[in-house]
């Protein structure tokens, strides 16, 4: 039978083969004692398997609370452990229960770390995946040869559907591809969701019949699952291309149910990202992160951005980047979301450390806050990507543009 195989970074102040040992019978047939009916037949067919343990580097003192070391070393290591498919077959809820659930509880582990994840072919036929990815999202926006530059609605919420359909009808005017509603907004008291979809989108289709371009509004469809659905249903029938999930508040299986109907882009964001990988021994690595939500459906995802505001370094930003890229069981594609404190000004950095120009590049406060307006926040972008593609630099771009050149004013001190 086909396996699938994870690989883990641990750490642990026992012998590295019996804890390995111990994660693979916890995570599969086995428990803390013998017990009966755990035949060798069994153990055969139904047991995980270590497949191979990397010794590492050790630690004086615990990265999380478990077992005390008599010795005072805690050694560190990648091991890598595999499943038959017939433990939970196509059943994604079960998969993760098998690749992330009470091996996190162990004591003989003081660090545990989903890296990574090998998916057998069968996969790719039993899951439909992404139904847009990078080439349909690109098909949807008319967006070719560069970046998608996009912008999420700030403030993040209490504008009325009016109030932001007319922020959308100045972006839309200035060029953008992308909008986003933030995920703090799903149906508020000043709001709803119903009234802002019916807004937004009668500045959209307006805007595509003059101009032949429909700007791609991914909506804030994350909801209890039957009003997701009908979130759903309201963006379809208004002419919308796009919604936007919470993954982490919806869940694997909430997302894809929808990703399965398979009639809207969807974009991804993992909000809640730092609380599962933040610690270096503790929680799930991007790459093993977004092969789970691909299968799910996943059109877009976030990946963080240079020089963010947040915690991430840039080199687990291009990680991250780079792992969207990997092909995945036969053309399960996704487009990396650019975000989190981006202006124009990171953009030669992305590129130069990237080499891609397969992104949709977001940027709020950095193309709201523009001394220009937020139409010049949008132009300043796209100068910044061209600039960044033909090779220049922060301060070659902006004496070639007016517009980034003025965004360098603002956005460069900070």
């Amino acid at each position: 039978m086909e396996r699938i195989t994870a690989t883990y970074y641990i750490e642990t102040p026992l012998d590295l083969e019996k804890s390995a040992q111990v994660l693979a019978g916890e995570q599969s047939s086995g428990t803390f004692i013998a017990v009966p009916g755990e035949t060798e037949a069994l153990k055969r067919r139904f047991a995980a398997r270590v497949e191979s343990i990397s010794a590492l580097d050790t630690a004086d003192g615990p990265a999380i609370p478990g077992v005390i070391a008599s010795g005072g070393k805690y050694q560190r290591a990648m091991i890598t452990v595999s499943w038959s498919i017939e433990n939970f077959g196509y059943n994604l809820p079960v998969l993760i229960s098998t690749l992330q659930g009470n091996l996190y509880e162990l004591t003989q582990f003081t660090g545990l770390k989903l890296m990574d994840l090998k998916l057998p072919p069968s996969y790719g036929a039993q899951f439909t995946g992404p139904k847009f990815g990078i080439d349909g999202c690109r098909k949807l926006t008319g967006v070719y040869n560069r970046p998608l530059i996009g912008t999420i609605i700030k403030p993040s919420i209490g504008m009325s559907p009016d109030q932001t359909a007319e922020l959308v009808h100045t972006l839309a005017t200035a060029g953008i591809d992308f909008i986003k509603d933030d995920e703090l907004l799903g149906s508020s008291a000043n709001s709803p969701f119903d009234k802002r979809v019916d807004a937004v989108m009668e500045v959209i289709n307006a805007h595509a019949d003059r101009s032949g371009k429909k700007v791609m509004y991914a909506f804030n469809i994350s909801d209890e699952m039957d009003q997701m659905q009908r979130n759903y249903e309201k963006v379809l029938k208004s002419g919308g291309t796009s919604v936007m999930i919470s993954l982490n508040s919806v869940g694997l299986a909430g997302v894809k149910k929808i990703g399965d109907i398979g009639e809207l882009a969807i974009h991804g964001h993992r909000n809640g990202w730092g609380m599962l990988n933040r610690h270096p021994l503790l929680g799930i690595e991007f790459p093993a992160y977004q092969q789970l939500w691909r299968l799910a459906g996943v059109d877009q995802i976030h990946v963080n951005g240079i020089q963010n505001k947040f915690w991430e370094s840039d080199d687990s930003v291009v990680k991250s980047i780079e792992s969207c890229l990997q092909p995945l069981l036969g053309g399960f594609s996704v487009l990396p979301v650019v975000s989190s404190g981006q202006w124009g000004g990171q953009a030669p950095e992305t590129y130069r450390r990237t080499k891609t120009v397969d992104l949709l590049y977001m940027a709020g406060g950095g193309i709201m806050a523009h001394p220009d307006g937020p139409a010049g926040g949008v132009v300043a972008l796209q100068q910044a990507w061209q600039g960044a593609v033909d090779g220049l630099s922060v301060a070659e771009i902006a004496a070639k543009y007016p517009e980034f050149g003025r965004s360098v004013s603002v956005f460069g001190k900070k």
